[in-house]
């Protein structure tokens, strides 16, 4: 069964202000770990104006990913500098300091259709 994206954006709306996490980790979460791509395309899929916090996934490597629409990796750059995010001189984030780490009952088992947010 392939997630649908709405289990993507449970887990993302989960992501506190002043963390971030990958497409791998959000993907890992509803128990695809190799769907990081399907990430990204639910992330491309979002309308203007959602509440998704979408800007606080980024790639493995810390990263702010390249996006179809130029100019959006300025927003989200400034989205997550405004919630006290650091980058560093080659404009990556330093994962071991703001990376979300779900609860260790969480991480256990992935999240699913049904659980409160």
């Amino acid at each position: 069964m392939t997630p649908s994206y709405d289990e993507y954006y449970a887990v993302i709306r989960r992501i506190p202000g002043g963390r971030v996490a990958t497409y791998g980790q959000v993907a890992a979460a509803v128990g695809r770990p190799r769907n990081a791509r399907q990430v990204g395309y639910a992330l491309a899929a979002l309308p203007d104006g959602t509440d998704v916090p979408w800007h606080r996934v980024v790639n493995a490597g810390g990263s702010i990913s390249a996006r179809a629409e130029p100019g959006r990796e300025g927003e989200q750059r400034r989205l997550l500098e405004s919630e006290g995010i650091v980058f560093d001189a080659r404009d990556r984030i330093d994962l071991k300091r703001w990376q979300w780490r779900r609860r260790a009952v969480l991480a256990a088992r992935p999240l699913r259709r049904g659980l409160a947010r």
